[in-house]
């Protein structure tokens, strides 16, 4: 252990040793855990992830797999004595196949463009599903033809030759199957256990402007495709009931107002309408909290064995907790694992509860909890070497009310060093409907490491805290959300934590968009730095690849029949008034807020005298600066230490 007068600030460095559990799972008879995990080298230059294998009686593990390129999405056969898995070890990603006790992993896939996403185990272990693209991308150096409504999806690219087809190949050797050929992006969910259907999501449908909610579908083995809940709703993540006859899954319906909470439900695997079984829940099924830290784990629902329950995430406030919740009879929705952290529920096998838990001190750990009698303990430390030598800072929570009295809370990470009142950094979260709270922030410890107090708060529009909370602001972007940030800001100068004269602001996404809507309505802030924001609604609409429903369901109404609105609510529409020093941060394949977003407002500010720079990252998807190639993360890091260093602190 290191003592307390050897511990140091969070510097920009450290992102680069720290490694993250990516995803886990548990061995059939629950007596071993797999599990990905993601590092840099030594440089910091290039992440590459492992995996790796943990004895639960032991506690002993050992490396699985070299980790030449990125191993990840480990699963388990049926029989406990394999583990399929992604790798792009020999360039594009494909599935192979590692004996557990031993042996060399071997390719069983060789597709052209690559495999997408977790493969999935038939119930007698002979045969694998999968998804992958099945078309080359559009040269985009020459001319070329669109017919989708949605032409391109951040992260993804151009569609046409980006969306995942489903498959299954026989594990012993041979060409894959092909069974989905119909323009959808799928994502599989499971095989059901009579190894006739394949559970998935669909989505990206070509003739839809909706691509985003994802239709729940089952996917025979000739390939026979059975839509459930058509016309209802959407589904995020859904599983098989233990004896197949029905389907659980976390989803919204269609006619519910935007930030609304999704639900659980079960629907019959034959389809109709499905039946809800969270409806007196006041918090969030299936929702988490905003971090910065690139996990990638699927979101998962956890059905018994017995079939009388399934444990599910929920978000209540700024915690993300495990909850059992009845699949029959009275509704029932029980916390079990809870407190002032983040879990996620990973995999269960009969009283052995598998999850991970972040914190706002600690990236994310594995956890397993034993349900016959509550006790749980932690797995693994894989962080500890790096942040037993940080010195971190209190934090505070804050309670405050909004400008109609509704109760608003937020926190204040301190600098590890000195007293208040700090210089301090107003960092807003996206979304809008997401949260921050107890879950690892990089950022956050990196400007607290640098002397900053760092202020966040779940204002309007996040989830967590109930409907009308987080649907208060359709068709009034930049009224209570933007009045719930000025309350925590006074709120911590109240309280002696937040100097006035330093402030600085910042934000990615909707917190981009809140930061240069800030911006135009005050000048109490010495700087800002908005990351891919919304800024011109009417542009937003057309350009987006979720424009054309997004802008409807959060401002009420089309561009053409609600002018005002859009105007009104678009921070471009006082972009001329703002004074602030802005660094506007921007990647350049961002196609959820794409650039033109940044560049009109960049333009604006420029014209009328506003001290503006725009960073520009070549090939940066929405999320770039945290899941992006290391060199965008660690320029991210910098711009925004600089920026700030520059005109809140004046150095």
């Amino acid at each position: 252990m290191v003592s307390s007068a050897e511990r140091r600030p969070v510097a920009p460095e450290d992102l680069f040793k720290l490694a993250i559990v990516q995803d886990a799972r548990l061995s059939p008879d629950g007596r071993s855990v797999v599990y990905a995990l993601a590092a840099f080298d030594d440089q910091g230059e290039k992440e590459h992830a492992a995996l790796w294998l943990l004895t639960l009686d032991s506690g002993e593990t050992r490396q699985l797999t070299a980790g030449r390129g990125r191993d990840s999405s480990p699963v388990w056969s049926p029989d406990g004595g394999r583990i399929a898995f992604r790798s792009n070890r020999d360039g594009k990603a494909q599935l192979y196949v590692i004996p557990v006790d031993g042996g060399e992993a071997r390719a069983v896939t060789n597709m052209e463009q690559g495999v997408g996403g977790e493969p999935i185990w038939s119930p007698d272990g002979s045969r694998l599903a999968f998804t992958a693209a099945n078309a080359e991308p559009p040269d985009l150096s020459k001319p070329y033809r669109i017919t989708r409504r949605i032409i391109r999806f951040d992260a993804l690219g151009y569609l046409d030759g980006a969306v995942q087809s489903v498959y299954m190949v026989d594990v012993a050797g041979g060409e894959p199957t092909r069974l989905t050929d119909d323009g959808r992006h799928y994502a599989l969910q499971g095989w059901s256990p009579d190894g006739a259907q394949i559970l998935a999501l669909a989505m990206m449908h070509p003739a839809s402007n909706i691509g985003y909610f994802a239709q729940l579908c089952t996917i025979s083995t000739a390939g026979e495709i059975r839509d459930l809940c058509v016309e209802w709703g959407a589904a995020t993540a859904a599983a098989w009931s233990a004896d197949g006859s029905q389907i659980i899954f976390y989803g919204s319906a269609f006619d519910r107002p935007a930030g609304a909470k999704s639900d659980l439900w079960l629907v019959d695997r034959a389809g109709g309408m499905p039946h809800c079984r969270s409806a007196d829940l006041f918090y969030h099924p299936g929702a988490g909290l905003q971090d910065d830290s690139a996990v990638q784990h699927p979101l998962r629902l956890l059905p018994s064995s017995d079939g009388t329950h399934v444990y599910a995430q929920v978000q209540a406030g700024g915690s993300v907790q495990i909850y059992r919740v009845a699949l029959s009879g009275r509704e029932e929705c029980t916390p079990l694992i809870a407190g002032d952290r983040s879990c996620f529920p990973l995999d269960l096998v009969g009283d052995r509860l598998l999850f991970a838990v972040s914190t706002l001190a600690n990236p994310l750990d594995l956890y397993l909890a034993d349900l016959s009698n509550g006790d749980e303990r932690r797995l693994t430390q894989v962080n500890a070497a790096v942040t037993d030598t940080w010195a971190l800072g209190a934090v505070e929570h804050l309670q405050f009310n909004g400008s109609d009295g509704a109760p608003v809370e937020g926190w204040l990470m301190r600098p590890p060093g000195g007293d208040g009142p700090y210089p301090t950094i107003l960092y807003i979260h996206g979304g809008p409907h997401s949260g921050f709270g107890h879950i690892f922030s990089f950022d956050f410890q990196l400007l607290a490491g640098a002397g900053y107090g760092v202020l966040f708060i779940n204002q309007r529009g996040s989830t967590g805290y109930g409907e009308p909370f987080a649907s208060a602001i359709i068709g009034d972007w930049g009224n209570l959300d933007y009045h719930d940030l000025m309350a925590g800001v006074d709120t911590a100068i109240e309280r002696g934590l937040a100097d006035p004269e330093r402030l600085g602001v910042c934000g990615l996404s909707g917190g981009g968009n809140l930061s240069c809507w800030i911006i135009g309505q005050t000048r109490r802030f010495k700087a800002a730095v908005p990351e891919n924001p919304v800024t011109n609604w009417v542009s937003f609409y057309g350009v987006s690849d979720i424009g054309p429903w997004f802008a409807v369901r959060e401002l009420g109404g089309l561009p053409h029949e609600i002018p005002d609105i859009y105007r009104r609510c678009s921070p471009i529409t006082y972009a001329h008034t703002c004074t602030t020093p802005t660094l506007l941060i921007q990647g350049e394949a961002d196609y959820r807020c794409p650039a033109e977003q940044a560049e009109q407002f960049y333009a604006v500010l420029r014209a009328n005298g506003c001290v503006a720079e725009m960073l520009r990252l070549p090939g940066g998807s929405h999320a770039a600066s945290i899941v992006g190639d290391p060199a965008i993360r660690r320029v991210h890091n910098e711009a925004l230490l600089e920026w700030m260093h520059r005109y809140v602190r004046g150095e």
